[in-house]
């Protein structure tokens, strides 16, 4: 199975518009916002001998700072695009990159092999995937997470959308940043609480920690206030597993 042409497109698209400067996608907040909070919340469950991988690491920007944390750092992401941008950011080499297809399984299992198990940082990609690819993402992170490695998964809630709207109906209509995340065809926040939770259940994994957050974003409301979208995030391992069930 792989994603559509159309939502590849989508994201090569989306990526080649958008320069390397810092922030300039909505979702591009500095690590002190996102990754360094969401660290401390998955380090006590975590082997931090073990390598963390970044799915969907975008531009990068996450990414560096996980290998700061742990001794090997991987992003991987669907757009080659958004794969150039990390690497041209990181001209030291600190993480590695490489473009990854969530949904195709061999290519998942292959990245496995080649890393053993891994602790894995998934911010904000399961509410934006097409509906029918959801379950494979999941997988993704619990193949990767194997019998020894941790996961922190934050997505967005419904409640997102609202927020969004409210941005989008300025005077001068959706700011720039929203705008070009709107005009390539993605849709933020489509995915419910419950379906999140669903999907990480049936992977094989095994909530350790969970609670509500807000994902800080790089626009801000004509009150000068940072946009911060409502969402929840986990702390995962391998669910025990009996005579082959997961439980």
């Amino acid at each position: 199975m792989d994603v559509s042409r159309r939502y590849r497109e989508a994201w090569e698209g989306y990526w080649s518009a958008t320069s390397d400067t810092p922030g300039e996608a909505i979702w591009d907040s500095d690590p002190s916002l996102t990754s360094v909070p969401h660290t401390e919340l998955l380090l006590p469950h975590a082997d931090t001998s073990l390598p963390v991988v970044d799915l969907g690491c975008g531009n990068g920007t996450q990414t560096r700072y996980l290998a700061t944390r742990f001794p090997r750092a991987i992003g991987v992401d669907l757009s080659h695009a958004a794969i150039a941008h990390a690497r041209h950011a990181d001209p030291e080499g600190v993480a590695e990159f490489a473009q990854l297809d969530l949904v195709d399984a061999e290519a998942v299992a292959a990245l496995h092999e080649r890393t053993g198990d891994t602790n894995v940082y998934m911010r904000a990609v399961i509410h934006q995937s097409e509906p029918e690819a959801r379950a494979a993402v999941a997988a993704a992170v619990a193949v990767l997470v194997g019998e020894r490695g941790r996961a922190f998964v934050v997505e967005p809630t419904p409640a997102s959308k609202d927020v969004l709207q409210q941005v989008a109906q300025g005077p001068d209509g959706p700011p720039e940043k929203l705008r070009r995340v709107l005009d390539h065809g993605l849709k933020p926040a489509s995915a419910s609480e419950e379906e999140v939770r669903r999907l990480l259940q049936e992977a094989g994994l095994t909530t350790l920690a969970a609670g509500a957050t807000a994902l800080a974003q790089t626009e801000y409301l004509p009150d000068g206030s940072r946009v911060a979208l409502p969402a929840r995030w986990f702390v995962l391992g391998p669910a025990e597993r009996r005579n082959g069930d997961v439980r």
